[in-house]
């Protein structure tokens, strides 16, 4: 159970967008886990060829103690954002108080510093999602009514995800939908937004899906925004599958999303947590990675997706480490909260 946080989703969106391609993270130097699962702080990636680098394989195969470059996207992740991912793998099941040492305690073994996670949480505050409870010098953390319901809100999509499309009947949802050039948050919400949807941006004002059954859905974002009386939705065929596949590569960089699967499954393979401290961060690891994909994978049909896809690959070992390191992540949780 978590949240997919605002700020994840600007980045991925304007990186989708963008098209940089390859690059490093723009927020700083990648951070590196080793086999562990426990963070090696402050080293910046050295240069070498992807899928093979560091002694793994695609598959993620290395030996313990081989560092691995975490994905490119949150190799720098922030406290908050691992903060709302233990909110909602750790906190939000348990529905008790947690004290800020405790936050301390567990985000220190993700290698965030103790400065960090106190703003984080001052910020979680000031958006509503948690209230402090004074206990003379101690202060308890719980979640808001409304922080329960971003947490939960993002379960479905999350741990849903990924499961397998059945066959597409050729039909494509396609949204005409402008937005002012002045506006400019109203043109940032509007991409984010249907990017949320699964929506890809073939062209200026055009946004596609191979999922026409996500047209309410697509219906209440417009209108949210406010931009539903100028836009148009339909639905066709187009073309044989080749005109389908180039439209599919076209709306979205399928090519950056596979390097991202093939990202995740050289972090996550190789790692090998010795301990319960370790199986906890990895853990928590495991499920800031994962998180992002429902905005980067739009959830195309088979049929419209490259041969050498690693997404199906990716989504088993997620659902496989999860069910594995689960338990253990638990145990550690309630001794930190001790």
């Amino acid at each position: 159970m978590l949240y997919i946080d605002e700020t994840l989703v600007n980045r991925l969106v304007e990186r989708q967008r963008s098209r940089r391609g390859p690059a490093g993270n723009p927020a700083g130097p990648a951070r590196y886990w080793t086999a562990s699962g426990r963070p090696a702080a402050g080293r910046a990636r050295p240069p070498g060829p992807r899928g093979g680098a560091h002694g793994l394989d695609r598959r993620g195969r290395g030996a313990p103690g081989t560092e691995v470059p975490a994905p490119r996207e949150l190799g720098a992740a922030s406290a908050r954002s691992l903060l709302l991912t233990v909110l909602g793998e750790f906190v939000l099941p348990g529905g008790e108080p947690v004290w800020t040492a405790t936050f301390l305690r567990a985000l220190g073994l993700l290698g965030v510093e103790e400065k960090a996670v106190r703003q984080a949480l001052a910020r979680s505050a000031g958006e509503g999602w948690l209230a402090g409870e004074r206990h003379g010098r101690r202060t308890a953390w719980r979640l808001t009514p409304s922080g329960e319901r971003l947490l939960t809100d993002g379960t479905e999509r999350i741990y849903g995800f990924g499961r397998p499309v059945g066959a597409w009947d050729g039909r494509w949802l396609l949204v005409l939908a402008t937005v002012p050039e002045t506006s400019r948050r109203l043109r940032h919400l509007l991409r984010t937004r249907l990017a949320w949807s699964g929506l890809g941006n073939l062209a200026p004002g055009v946004w596609v899906s191979p999922h026409p059954e996500r047209e309410p859905e697509v219906r209440e974002v417009l209108a949210g925004i406010g931009v539903a009386d100028g836009s148009t939705l339909f639905t066709g065929e187009l073309g044989d599958l080749a005109e389908a596949r180039r439209v599919a590569r076209q709306a979205w960089d399928l090519e950056e999303i596979g390097l991202a699967y093939g990202d995740f499954l050289d972090a996550v393979g190789a790692l090998r947590p010795a301990d319960d401290p370790g199986t906890f961060a990895a853990h928590t690891r495991l499920v800031q990675e994962w998180r992002r994909f429902p905005f980067l994978d739009p959830g195309l049909p088979a049929a419209l997706l490259p041969d050498d896809w690693s997404g199906a690959q990716a989504v088993a070992l997620f659902h496989e480490r999860h069910d594995t390191w689960r338990p253990v992540a638990d145990r550690q949780w309630k001794a930190l909260s001790a």
